[in-house]
Order: C-alpha cells, then structure tokens, then sequence
C-alpha cells in the first residue's frame, strides 16, 4: 500500500515535472520571439533613427550651402557698397580740400585788395557807406566831400546836421598790422603781440591826425570828426590800448589831441539813428510851428473878416436909418398929396404919433379902396 501511494507520488512528481518543463519551453519560446520582435523593432528604430540623421544632415548640407552662398553675395554686396562710399568719400574729401585752396586763394585776394592803395576804394569805406545809406535818408548826408577849398583831399562821407553844418566820417583798416596782432595770438608770442597793437594805435594816431588837419574846418564842419572802424574786433583793440607810459586811452588820447573819436560798427549806428530821431524831431517841430503860423494867419484873417462883418453891420444900420427917414419923408409927401386932392378934409396930425399913424393907416385903405 505504501509502496503504492509512493509509485502515485512518484506518477504526480513527473507529470508535475513534465508540465513545467513545457511550460518552461513555451516561456522560452515565447522569449524567443518577442526577442527576435523587439530586435526587429530595435533594427526599425535604427534604421529610421539613420533615414532622419540622413535627412537632417543633408537638410543641414542644403542649408550651409545656401548660407555660403547668400553671405558670398552679402559679402559681394557689402564690398561693393564699401568701395563706392569709400570711394564717395575720397571725391568728397578731395572736393572739399579744393575749396579749403580756393577759400585760401580768395582770402589772398581779399588781403590783397585791402592791404593795396585804394583805388576804387576800400572794404571799409563800403562798409561805411552801406552803414550810413541803410540809417539816414540821402538829404542828411553827401559822399566824398571837400572841406578846404585849396586842397584836393575829399573825406569819405559828411552828415548834414542843423544849418547845413557837416560832421566828417573817413573810415580806416590797416590790414596787415591788425593781422600781426592775431599772428601773434596764434603763436602766444607776447612781445610780438604788444609790438603789433602799438603799431596798430600809431597808425590810427597818424590817420587822426591827417583827419584833423584835412577835414576839421569850423564853422563850416563840427568841431569833431569821426574815424570808423569796420569790424567789432578791430575796434575793441582800440578801445582796449592803453599808452605803456601814461596809461593812457588810445581813443581818449585821440579825442583829446585831434578832435577825433573813434567808432565801431555798433557805436556808429547807434549814433546814426539818433541823428536821425533828431532830424525827424527838428522836422516835427519845424512841421509845428509851419502849422502855428497859419494858425495865426487864419486867427488875424477870422478878426479882420469878424471887424468887417461888425462895419457892415454898422453900414446896415445907416442904410436902414436912411430907409426910415425916407419912409418918413415919403408919408409927408402922401399926406400933401391928399390935402391937395381934398382941400375939405382936416390935415391929418402927424403920422408918426399914434393918432397920426391910423389917420394914415385909414388914407391908404381908401386909396385902396
């Protein structure tokens, strides 16, 4: 019995045996094939992992191919651009060193007719006549005026003041010594720069003195002359000198000496428009006392036609006495008239009473009648 149910146990033992060996084989198998699967699909992956590595590298090829070729032609482009700027910029550089020569050459020429003898005359005295043209009417001033009969010396411009008195104006600009000024500026040389301003105010001294001598006449001129200078700075260095020893003003030491005053362009017009404000006063006032002297014609004319107008009446007043009495005279002819014509009848009582008058009154009615 026994032994039996060990032959059963034994039976079970392999049949349990045989039942997971196949199964064991059925999980192998299985294995297998979903090895060989995943592999398939791995080699799957693979191969389409390399189809899009393919496409993206020639995508990456016909991109880089296409930037080559655009940035040749940008780079064509920008080179191109480049050498036309550049090239406009060397046209450009060498148009405007032409006119940094022919600006040169000009200011050669402006120097050149300044600092030459006047012959159709100066910048400054053109300066001077557009100043005085642009600020006065023509009548208040006359241009190149002799002021001595036995000299041949005519001063620039004269402005007419009241009775026909003249104020003379001559214009100066030595050039080349005011030039020696900035010269030395530029170079910082001090010396230099205080040996041209000296030259620079003896050379207005020797033109006030020439104004002095040749245009200065009383009465015929002002006691005074004008001496323009034609640019600001010009005149600042004048109004700035001092004589070394005496510390004196130039321009006070010129006024002082030679009856000269020096001006600028700014002191000029100004005293040129107060001329002028003073010549349209004086015409004002002229205006008014033209106008206060018909005012007083037309007063004596107004007394002399109210006199007469009083004489006429008076005139009127003896006609009209004359009327009355030959009013009177003709009403005592009437009243003899009628005692003739009718003897019977009384005499009428005189007619100018009361009485005399209806007496009268009543007649007339019956000639009337």
């Amino acid at each position: 019995m026994e032994s039996l149910i060990l032959i059963l146990l034994l039976i079970s033992i392999i049949i349990i045996g045989l039942f997971l060996l196949y199964k064991l084989s059925k999980a192998l198998k299985n294995f297998d094939i979903e090895k060989e699967n995943k592999n398939e699909e791995i080699n799957s992956l693979k191969e389409a992992l390399n189809l899009q590595i393919n496409s993206i590298s020639s995508s990456l090829n016909t991109q880089m191919t296409n930037m080559s070729s655009s940035f040749n032609s940008l780079s064509k482009d920008v080179t191109r651009d480049m050498t036309q700027a550049l090239t406009s910029v060397n046209e450009k550089v060498s148009a405007f060193n032409n006119q940094v020569e022919n600006l040169n050459e000009s200011q050669k020429g402006i120097n050149q007719i300044l600092a030459g003898v006047k012959k159709y005359g100066t910048l400054a005295e053109f300066s001077l006549g557009s100043l005085i043209k642009d600020l006065l009417p023509s009548s208040q001033y006359s241009s190149n005026v002799k002021m001595k009969e036995d000299t041949g010396e005519n001063v620039e411009f004269a402005i007419k003041l009241q009775d026909g008195i003249l104020v003379p104006v001559d214009s100066h600009f030595p050039v080349e010594r005011f030039k020696a000024i900035q010269d030395a500026h530029q170079e910082d040389d001090k010396k230099a720069m205080a040996d041209a301003r000296t030259k620079l105010a003896r050379a207005f001294k020797e033109k006030a003195k020439s104004v002095n001598e040749k245009y200065i006449v009383p009465p015929k001129t002002t006691d005074f002359a004008i001496v323009y200078a034609p640019t600001e700075s010009l005149f600042l260095e004048l109004a700035n000198y001092q004589d070394p020893t005496t510390k004196e003003l130039l321009t006070q030491e010129i006024m002082k000496k030679y009856k000269v005053t020096i001006m600028g362009p700014n002191n000029l017009s100004g005293y040129l428009q107060s001329l002028h404000m003073g010549f349209q006063s004086l015409r004002i006032k002229k205006h008014a006392s033209e106008i206060y002297d018909h005012l007083k014609k037309i007063s004596t004319r107004f007394n002399m036609h109210f006199n007469n107008v009083l004489v006429l009446r008076k005139k009127l007043e003896e006609a009209m006495s004359v009327v009355d009495s030959f009013g009177k005279d003709a009403r005592a002819i009437n009243r003899s008239i009628d005692s003739i014509k009718n003897p019977n009848e009384d005499d009428d009582p005189d007619p100018d009473s009361p009485s005399g008058a209806s007496n009268y009154e009543q007649v007339d009615k019956r000639k009337v009648s």
